[in-house]
């Protein structure tokens, strides 16, 4: 039998065209968004203020199993994709385990992240649309990169306003966010009302991905010509970065392997859901049944501490309720060093997913996060971003699982980018200056007490 390489990278015919649809094969659907004003299901046209009318579409399609990805889409993937599917031979062997370690890289673009796949999409459908400016937020400032770069391709003014600890930590990050032109913010900011009101109440505070949602999104809706785009939480997210999973499935098959588990970092859920896609499928449609676990940061713990209820996806409280996984959208996490975890909700597919059992979640702290990371970079050569350091946490745990029990399961994670903009966190880290943050029940109970009230849904 041949040696399965290192490194696999599909050809570009191999590539696929359509993206797949989770929603299609839910045997449940996640419950409705609900309009913040009349509290009724939110309509597709209740969204075109916000969002482009095709994007609108996306979110609002549960049928649709494949959606074609647009050929200029597809084009600019092929400057950066596909991706490569990674056997972890020296990790490995580094943990003495006899399980067999794969990660799908999306680090290979100057985002240095997954976030890309959705961005170019995002901003294409916004240029077909003829919109002149776009908004967004971004954490630890991937999606932020990401969506720079393509609003640069396309020609499209773009405001990005980044969670003000994350701006601090990672002054570099507005460099290059600079270099593809867009604008960018530390939020909370004094630009916009949802930010004035958020500083008045907490003066000193670092923000969060909810207080940054808001500020974007008032900015679009005040604004002629102008939409908000979204990274991460979304159904339309989760659509564009099915590609990681599809291009996985592909590679794994070609190798003849079938993961017993799947691993990744949850945040707002865009990578993992990508990842998990077709696996998820065959799990929903009874043709497999692997492990899939979510990953996030003890300091952030939606899935593993939070409610199962509608809240609003922002801290001003002006877009749709969605059910989720929840801490509260007035819940400020602690500014660790994973910003791109740092969010107060789960995409809605994900939560109800976990909710019914297909998946797992666990939480790990940074310090044991990054003790993994440095492990990982050592054996493989990659300086993994914080984000996927979780992911890796927890595919080495499963490893060394294997190595009590004896048993060779086949383990993929998710590598959902590089660090080298995180160079603060690993100084933080390795100079012992890094502390573990947890939430106590009282903190997190401040959050849930402000779950909104909506009546005969949630009371």
């Amino acid at each position: 039998m041949a040696k399965i390489p290192h490194r696999l990278y599909l050809t570009e015919d191999q590539m696929p065209t359509k993206w797949y649809n989770l929603r299609a094969d839910m045997r449940e659907q996640p419950d409705p968004m609900l309009n913040p004003g009349t509290l009724k299901p939110a309509t597709e046209e209740d969204l075109y203020p916000v969002f482009c009318k095709k994007l609108a579409h996306q979110e609002m399609d549960a049928k649709t199993r494949y959606i074609d990805i647009p050929e200029e889409i597809q084009d600019f993937y092929k400057m950066y994709r596909p991706s490569p599917l990674i056997r972890a031979y020296n990790l490995e062997k580094a943990l003495g385990t006899p399980a067999k370690i794969y990660y799908k890289f999306e680090g290979n673009n100057t985002s240095g992240s997954h976030k890309l796949n959705s961005a170019v999409a995002q901003a294409y459908y916004a240029k077909e649309q003829g919109l002149t400016s776009l908004t967004t937020e971004t954490g630890a400032g991937q999606w932020g990169t990401a969506l720079a770069e393509a609003c640069s391709y396309y020609n499209i003014p773009l405001t990005v306003y980044m969670v003000k600890c994350s701006y601090e930590q990672k002054p570099f990050r507005k460099s290059i966010i600079q270099t593809f032109d867009a604008a960018i913010i530390p939020s909370p900011s004094e630009t916009t009302n949802a930010g004035r009101n958020i500083l008045a109440e907490n003066p000193g505070t670092g923000g969060s991905l909810g207080c940054a949602i808001s500020e974007a999104v008032e900015k679009a809706v005040t604004t002629e010509g102008c939409r908000y785009v979204l990274g991460s939480v979304l159904n339309q997210v989760l659509l564009h970065q099915s590609i990681i999973g599809l291009e996985t499935k592909t590679a794994m098959e070609i190798l003849g392997e079938y993961p017993d588990i799947i691993i990744g970092c949850a945040g707002g859920g865009s990578n993992l859901g990508g990842l998990i896609a077709p696996f998820m499928q065959d799990k929903l449609l009874g043709k497999a049944d692997p492990r899939i676990i979510a990953v996030e940061p003890a300091s952030c713990p939606s899935l593993t501490r939070g409610k199962y209820a509608y809240d609003f996806c922002d801290t001003g409280r002006v877009t749709p309720m969605a059910r989720m996984y929840t801490l509260g959208s007035s819940f400020i996490p602690s500014a660790n060093h994973a910003g791109g975890l740092r969010y107060h909700g789960m995409s809605p597919i994900l939560s109800k997913l976990y909710h019914d059992g297909y998946m797992e979640a666990t939480a790990v702290e940074q310090t044991k996060v990054f003790e993994a990371a440095c492990l990982f970079a050592k054996q493989e050569t990659i300086l993994p971003a914080p984000e996927s350091s979780h992911a890796i946490r927890t595919a080495i745990d499963e490893a060394l699982k294997c190595k009590e029990t004896g048993e060779a399961k086949t383990i993929l994670f998710g590598l959902t980018g590089t660090g080298y903009f995180d160079m603060m966190a690993y100084n933080a880290y390795l100079e012992g200056k890094m502390t573990d943050y947890i939430p106590t029940d009282d903190d997190l109970q401040i959050g849930f007490s402000q779950l909104p009230k909506i009546p005969g849904i949630q009371e």
